[in-house]
C-alpha cells in the first residue's frame, strides 16, 4: 500500500469533524450564539474559527486552521530538531469548552496532521492530538466514562495503545511548576506515523470522532447540577491553573504564535473569567480537597493496571 500522504483527504475530515462539533453543542445549548472568522496568513494559509456563547458554555472556540511556509517553527521541530528549517504545512482542529456551571468539566481536543520537506528529501509526515478533561469537581462515573471512551478510541491499535497515549497525557498536561496535573488527562500522541498514510489517518480520525462520546454524556449529566457563590468561586480559581498552563507550557499556543496564526483564535482557549488567590487552600474534607486527593493525581480509572487471577 502507498505511504504517499494526501493532505486534501485530511482537510476534508477536519471541516467536517469542526461543523459536527458545533452542530453537537448547538443541540445541547439552545441559547449558543456561534461568531466565525475566516482569516488568512501573510505567509501562506489561514483558518475558519468559531468562537460561542451561550447559557450551557459560558465560551467555547472550536478551530480550523490550514498553514504553510518556508520553515517549521521551533515548537515544532523540539522533537525533531532534524526537520528544522523544512517546508512545512500543518492543518488541525483544535476545540476548547468552559461550561458555565462549575459541575460540567472544561474540556480540551484536538486533532491535527504536518507535512515537511527538504528539497531532494522525501517528504516527511506525521499526525498528533488527543483529548483531556478538567473537572471542578469529581465524579468517578464521569472519568471512567471519559476514559473508557477514550480507550475505544485507540482499539484500532491494539490494547496497549491506551495505556501508552494516557501516560503520555498525564506527562503533559501537568503544571511543572505547581508539580500538579491539570485534570484527569485523557489521550495524547504525536509524531505518529505507523504502517502508512491510511492506517495513520484511521487512527487520528478515530480519535477525533469520540470526544463528543466522551464529552456530552457528562455535560448532560451536570449541566442543571445546582450550585452557588462557592462552586462558582472555586471554578474561577481553578480556571486560573488552565491559563497558566495554556500561557507557560501548552506547544500548540507556541506553535500557533511562533507561525504568525491568528492570534484571537490561538488564544480562544482561556476562559471568559479566572482569579488568582495568594496560598489559598481547601478545607479539609471539602469537594474541593477532594479533587486535589483524587482526581488530579494520575490513576488508573479503568483497573488495567490490577493483577489479574
Amino acid at each position: 500500500m502507498s505511504d504517499r500522504a494526501e493532505p486534501h483527504r485530511v482537510k476534508s475530515y477536519l471541516l467536517v469533524l469542526q461543523n459536527t462539533i458545533c452542530q453537537a453543542l448547538k443541540s445541547l445549548d439552545k441559547d449558543l450564539v456561534i461568531r466565525q472568522e475566516e482569516w488568512s496568513r501573510d505567509l501562506g494559509g489561514g483558518g475558519r474559527s468559531r468562537s460561542m456563547k451561550g447559557e450551557v458554555f459560558e465560551k467555547a472556540g472550536v478551530n480550523f486552521s490550514d498553514v504553510w511556509g518556508g520553515a517549521l517553527p521551533a515548537a515544532a521541530t523540539a522533537s525533531r530538531p532534524e526537520l528544522a528549517g523544512c517546508k512545512f504545512r500543518a492543518m488541525g482542529v483544535s476545540l476548547v469548552i468552559h461550561p458555565t456551571n462549575p459541575y460540567v468539566p472544561t474540556s480540551h481536543a484536538n486533532v491535527r496532521f504536518f507535512f515537511a520537506e527538504k528539497d531532494n528529501s522525501d517528504p516527511v509526515w506525521w499526525f498528533g492530538g488527543g483529548f483531556d478533561l478538567t473537572p471542578y469537581y469529581g465524579f468517578e462515573e464521569d472519568a471512567i466514562h471519559w476514559h473508557e471512551t477514550a480507550r475505544m478510541a485507540c482499539s484500532p491499535l491494539g490494547k496497549s495503545a491506551y495505556r501508552t497515549f494516557k501516560a503520555r497525557c498525564d506527562e503533559y498536561f501537568k503544571l511543572p511548576h505547581r508539580n500538579e496535573q491539570r485534570g484527569i488527562g485523557g489521550l495524547f500522541f504525536d509524531d505518529f506515523n505507523e504502517r502508512n498514510f491510511n492506517f495513520s489517518f484511521a487512527f487520528m480520525r478515530s480519535v477525533g470522532d469520540h470526544f463528543l462520546p466522551a464529552y456530552l454524556p457528562i455535560v448532560r449529566r451536570r449541566m442543571h447540577h445546582p450550585y452557588g457563590k462557592a462552586e462558582r468561586k472555586f471554578q474561577l480559581y481553578r480556571r486560573g491553573r488552565y491559563v497558566e498552563f495554556n500561557l507557560l507550557w501548552d506547544r500548540g499556543t507556541k506553535f500557533g504564535l511562533q507561525s504568525g496564526g491568528h492570534t484571537e483564535a490561538i488564544l480562544m482557549s482561556l476562559p471568559p473569567l479566572a482569579r488568582w488567590e495568594f496560598g489559598w487552600q481547601p478545607a479539609k474534607g471539602s469537594k474541593e480537597e477532594e479533587l486535589y486527593e483524587n482526581f488530579l493525581k494520575p490513576r488508573d480509572w479503568l483497573g488495567l493496571e490490577s493483577p489479574g487471577p
